[in-house]
């Protein structure tokens, strides 16, 4: 009986050299596209902070006492996320925090489509309850969904050019 790895479970030829030379390139993209996501969803809500709060009661699955808090605080955490990705410091957390964040997202969204209730996700600014014909549920989630998969890259595979991480 021999040790070796068969064949077809063999990397081709050269894999291990080119995911290593790739893949800090790929998790840098993944780190920009991420925090310019953040950053832009961050600071349309941090002009309004009110408006934030409106939103976020529309999807009616907070409490009246948390409303305000998370509303208002939201802003601030997803421009930190932001600049955390952006300067490639704690890129894991980073991807992690990201995908927590999209998983509530997604929940609200789906709870709120499943309720049956009228609203615009707020995601960039604005929102609340909207007409029934303006919902864009399937394109909230979609969004999300494509957005997990930068964050996931990032958990699994952290290490990027260009990052503080590589410094520290």
């Amino acid at each position: 009986m021999t040790t070796e790895t068969p064949m077809r479970e063999r990397p081709p030829a050269g894999f291990n050299e080119r995911a290593a030379r790739t893949g800090p390139w790929f998790a840098l993209t993944a780190r920009i596209a991420l925090a310019v996501v953040w950053c832009w969803a961050g600071w349309a809500k941090i002009q309004d902070p009110a408006a934030s709060s409106y939103a976020l009661r529309a999807y009616r699955v907070l409490p009246e006492s948390l409303v305000d808090p998370v509303g208002y605080g939201l802003p601030a955490l997803e421009l930190i996320l932001a600049l955390l990705l952006l300067a490639g410091l704690r890129v894991r957390l980073g991807g992690t925090l990201s995908a927590l964040l999209l998983l509530g997202f997604l929940a609200a969204i789906v709870s709120a489509w499943a309720r049956g209730l009228s609203i615009d996700c707020g995601c960039f600014g604005g929102g609340g309850e909207v007409d029934p014909g303006d919902t864009q549920y399937v394109q909230e989630v979609l969004r999300d969904l494509g957005l997990l998969l930068p964050s996931g890259l990032l958990i699994r595979w952290p290490a990027s050019r260009f990052s503080l991480d590589a410094r520290l």
